[in-house]
């Protein structure tokens, strides 16, 4: 029998719930919690981003950024350092942008707005994608060939995702906008995947095995340089084929799955607080 039959004096939202399965309201919570934790990481890396380099333009002071990018200002080329300097003021606003639009009651308390954010989104993602193609494969950098090509992959997968939220949006296809616009945001943190993974990585083995850390090349970080944007599509695929699961226990697993991937989540970003972000603020 409906829980609204069983309980007619609970308000609509409660009886709904009570007759949602178990599996289900798990996997919704704990990616909620999920994306709770993410959020929290991803304003420490954009307040860091604001802070240091920012901090810098307003102290007359860009040298500074040379401190942690060692190819990064070069004298003389005013194309790349501006395409540098784009590509950092866009790292901001994507990942505001991206927390605006998962807001559910932005979107349904001012659509208008979600929309405009959402367009104001995609451009910077765009901008951001290019602006990485254009630095890696102008860096003349052959040792780190391996990782330029999955940094590559990362922003194709981004240029591509973007017009394909894009077009559905304008065709007012909503549900397949909405998994374009995820497939979108995940591919856009890989920056931010690729810093948990490799401060998660140092933790554990308290020194930089399978890469040299002078050169910034090696296995691991080609390896890292794919699995920033493949292994949270995948992911992302898996959560939304058990949402769409008739099997109570198949959406409890990834439940599970989802709360243990929160928890690499917040020790990531943990790690990468302490050992990238923090000393320099």
């Amino acid at each position: 029998m409906p829980a609204v039959a069983l309980h007619p004096s609970l308000p609509p939202a409660t009886a709904a719930s009570l007759a949602t399965p178990f599996g289900a309201r798990a996997l919704r919570a704990a990616a909620a919690l999920w994306l709770l934790v993410a959020l929290f990481g991803q304003f420490l890396f954009m307040a860091y981003v604001a802070y240091f380099y920012g901090g810098a333009v307003l102290d007359g002071d860009l040298a500074r950024w040379n401190k942690v990018m060692p190819h990064g200002l070069v004298p003389g080329d005013s194309v790349g350092n501006s395409v540098l300097a784009s590509h950092l003021l866009f790292t901001v606003a994507v990942l505001l942008g991206g927390a605006l639009q998962l807001l559910p009651a932005l979107r349904r308390a001012a659509p208008r707005v979600h929309h405009w954010v959402g367009r104001g989104y995609i451009l910077s993602a765009i901008v951001l994608s290019l602006s990485g193609l254009y630095m890696v494969w102008t860096s003349g950098e052959p040792a780190r060939f391996g990782q330029h090509l999955g940094i590559s992959l990362n922003a194709l997968l981004i240029l591509a995702f973007a017009g394909l939220a894009l077009r559905a949006a304008m065709a007012r296809c909503i549900d397949e906008h909405r998994r374009w616009a995820l497939r979108l945001y995940l591919a856009v943190l890989g920056v931010w995947f690729f810093r948990l993974g490799l401060t998660m990585w140092l933790l554990v083995h308290r020194a930089p095995i399978g890469f040299d850390p002078t050169t910034f090349s090696g296995p691991f970080l080609t390896f890292l340089s794919f699995a920033q944007t493949l292994v949270p599509l995948a992911l992302l695929e898996l959560y939304q084929r058990a949402r769409q699961s008739p099997r109570p226990g198949v959406q409890t697993t990834a439940a599970g799955v989802l709360l243990l991937l929160t928890l690499a989540t917040a020790a990531g970003t943990g790690t990468a607080w302490l050992m990238l972000w923090r000393p320099h603020f």
